[in-house]
């Protein structure tokens, strides 16, 4: 005679959550392996190659080699700065093998981008710019590009950190930059990193050497800013006063006697005759501690701060000199476009 009592119902109950089929994990390597062949399909004809110098060498002319993506039908490319340089003579290669000139539309340093237009190509595949606000860490994202001369690589990984801070080659930090561990080389740099919805969210910039799975790509938030200001005026526009400085330490007797909680400033070692700052009676050795009403703690946010909403405004500034505070009125001109 069998015997239903309450534990034998809990031992069948567990008997059969054992016996239940175990997660099929092709299933999810399926899936994966979808998002990102989804993704190369959608955005990889987008991808071309970007090459400069002229197209026959000699020993001495050396060119660059790099990615871009095509982000409108008329011949629209986003790069990297540093891969164009200073070059007259650039070349696009899209998936397919089809070559074209292209030519500078405009080159921002300060933040590794560059604009191209593709000479007499229309039609062209192409692909979105998406929000980086959206991005989250550990989400899936997929670089396409040309590591080392090897045209139409994949690569995959995930966000690794968001808001990160590089510094850029005109010495200027970029600011709410990407980190990603899917693999790039050298001939990634311009290249997209691409979310699973097949929209671009990144240019990939940089890597540090010495280090592997840590790589880095401006916000496409960024590069929609510089297309932007690259289209309507030809170059970003961004404030100047006239300065060359480092940051600094304040030293605590100055910030006490000053009333100021800095304990960074930037110090000025150098002012440009006539320029902004000469003309607000600024000094060598001066520390900025606050500018319209934003507090400095180093010369990258004094840098941060001197952005086009600034432009031809008048803006209180607060320094220390020799230990005491000064309220100074400046203001900022546009700063000179650099020739190409």
């Amino acid at each position: 005679m069998l015997d239903f009592t309450t534990d034998t119902f809990v031992d069948a109950s567990a008997s059969q959550a054992t016996e239940q089929a175990p997660v099929n994990d092709r299933a999810l390597l399926d899936a994966y392996s979808n998002a990102v062949i989804d993704v190369t399909d959608q955005v990889g004809p987008a991808v071309v190659r970007v090459e400069t110098g002229p197209k026959v060498r000699n020993a001495r002319e050396r060119g660059g080699l790099g990615s871009g993506i095509v982000i409108s039908p008329d011949g629209l490319v986003l790069t990297n700065s540093h891969v164009v340089g200073t070059s007259k003579e650039i070349r696009l290669r899209d998936i397919e093998g089809f070559d074209t000139d292209a030519h500078v539309l405009g080159v921002d340093p300060d933040t590794d981008l560059a604009l191209l237009r593709a000479d007499g190509a229309r039609d062209l595949r192409y692909a979105s710019l998406g929000n980086s606000k959206t991005l989250r860490r550990g989400q899936l994202v997929v670089a396409i590009g040309n590591p080392l001369g090897f045209e139409s690589t994949v690569t995959a990984g995930v966000v690794s950190a968001l808001g990160r801070s590089i510094r850029s080659v005109s010495g200027r930090t970029i600011e709410d930059v990407i980190q990603t561990d899917a693999a790039l080389n050298p001939g990634n740099s311009g290249g997209p990193l691409v979310s699973s919805q097949a929209e671009v969210i990144g240019i990939n910039t940089a890597i540090i050497n010495g280090t592997q799975g840590i790589c880095f790509a401006v916000a496409s938030n960024t590069a929609q800013f510089v297309l932007s200001e690259i289209i309507r005026h030809g170059y970003v526009r961004r404030a100047y006063i006239g300065v060359s400085g480092q940051t600094a330490p304040v030293p605590r007797r100055h910030a006490v006697l000053a009333g100021v909680e800095n304990k960074m400033g930037a110090l000025l070692m150098q002012i440009e005759p006539d320029g902004p700052a000469a003309k607000a009676g600024l000094l060598p050795g001066d520390v900025v501690i606050r500018l319209d009403g934003v507090d400095i703690n180093g010369v990258d946010d004094l840098i941060r701060v001197l952005d086009r909403d600034r432009i031809e405004k008048t803006l209180a500034m607060d320094v220390l000199r020799l230990g005491r505070l000064r309220a100074i009125d400046i203001h900022p001109v546009e700063r000179k476009r650099e020739a190409r």
